[in-house]
């Protein structure tokens, strides 16, 4: 998930220090936190989703949270990314 690039500033997400938690609350699943780079980021529904998409691609992860903080429709982002299909 550190690999995730902000497409604004070209740089990981790793080298920004986005990723500010990652917990596995039961077997499978995680929970991700991050805070984006701005409380008005135009694209931190795209960050969110593309967090959630690469931890699913993590060997072992069945299930993956993604929380925002920070921002200011981070309710929205938190609700829409980690809504139940």
């Amino acid at each position: 998930m550190g690999q995730v690039v902000d497409p604004e500033t070209g740089m990981s997400f790793a080298e920004m220090q986005m990723i500010t938690n990652v917990k596995e609350e039961q077997p499978g699943v995680f929970k991700v936190e991050f805070i984006p780079s701005s409380p008005f980021c135009p694209i931190a529904f795209k960050l969110a989703t593309d967090i959630k998409n690469a931890a699913l691609k993590v060997a072992g992860v069945k299930k993956a949270r993604i929380y925002c903080h920070g921002h200011t429709m981070e309710q929205q982002i938190n609700e829409m990314t980690n809504k139940e299909q």
